[in-house]
């Protein structure tokens, strides 16, 4: 695979109509130095430049978050520090290549540079995504590399990952098991991902295909028992398969501010039973693994 040439192909999206805009509004910014704190809300203070609020709301919707842009709260969809939190006892990122698939707006990215990694790369093909985290990141002034590029580039990348966290990903993919191949492809050896994804409860190798959606949700195509999800790592290659954790998505976490557009959690479970989505599934929990690859 040619990744010179895919990724000037994927360059060409930033002069999308809608995105252009915004890449303008980036290159308006003054540049300077500030203040940055890397905890549960990213922050940044000093002295502020011009059109900071307006330049962040033209790149609305704000799923990942939150930050603390001067005077300016971006109170994003998610409030990304609780997932962050509770993996952040399962990993050592020290001197370690990390990636994040599916990296969103770096916020994971931001938050994982008081590790000290090695490096630390994002795999995101969403220009607005990448918009928004050279936004951030214009203040951050941090070494992460962002690239426009999915998981399925991730095995033809030209380095291989100590670590890879893939959040929030496999549900969206119509094949799991390849995708689960293409996370064991892109280790170093001895390497490991974190990962999570919906599951539903049973003790049987079974799993939820959803008819047209989830939670909303179209592209969800199948949601598995810890026990499938197991047998689906398996058979990626993966020789070790530790559960981290368990949670249940709440409106804590994942609702409606005025950063986002459109709806959110609570317009997604039935108003009567908040155990179920609007179709009629489980409401959605999430599963945090560990996975290991092979010492050979």
């Amino acid at each position: 695979m040619d990744l010179k040439k895919l990724r000037e192909d994927r360059e060409k999206c930033m002069t999308w109509k809608n995105i252009f805009p915004l890449r303008e509004g980036l290159k308006s910014l003054e540049d300077g130095f500030w203040n940055v704190e890397l905890g549960d809300i990213i922050k940044i203070s000093g002295e502020q430049p011009a059109d900071v609020e307006e330049i962040a709301r033209l790149m609305m919707p704000w799923r990942k978050g939150p930050f603390k842009l001067f005077d300016t709260f971006i109170d994003a969809e998610w409030q990304s520090n609780i997932k962050y939190n509770l993996l952040r006892k399962h990993f050592n990122l020290k001197d370690k290549k990390v990636a994040d698939i599916g990296c969103n707006n770096g916020y994971y990215l931001f938050r994982m540079q008081e590790d000290k990694p090695k490096s630390l790369i994002g795999f995101d093909p969403s220009p607005l995504y990448k918009t928004q985290f050279d936004f951030i990141n214009h203040f951050v002034k941090s070494e992460i590399v962002y690239e426009l590029l999915g998981v399925e580039h991730l095995e033809f990348y030209e380095e291989k990952f100590d670590i890879i966290f893939c959040l929030g990903v496999l549900y969206h993919r119509s094949d799991p098991v390849a995708m689960l191949k293409s996370l064991y492809r892109g280790l170093d050896k001895q390497g490991e991902v974190i990962l999570d994804t919906f599951y539903i409860e049973g003790d049987s190798e079974m799993c939820l295909c959803p008819k047209s959606s989830y939670s909303k949700i179209p592209n969800i195509y199948f949601i598995p028992t810890i026990k499938a999800l197991k047998n689906w790592c398996i058979r990626a290659g993966f020789n070790s398969f530790e559960v981290l954790e368990t949670s249940v998505t709440d409106e804590n976490e994942q609702r409606k501010t005025s950063w986002i557009e459109g709806q959110s959690l609570e317009s997604f479970l039935d108003e009567n039973d908040k155990t179920k989505t609007i179709e009629g599934y489980p409401a959605p929990a999430r599963v945090y693994v560990k996975l290991t690859k092979d010492k050979k």
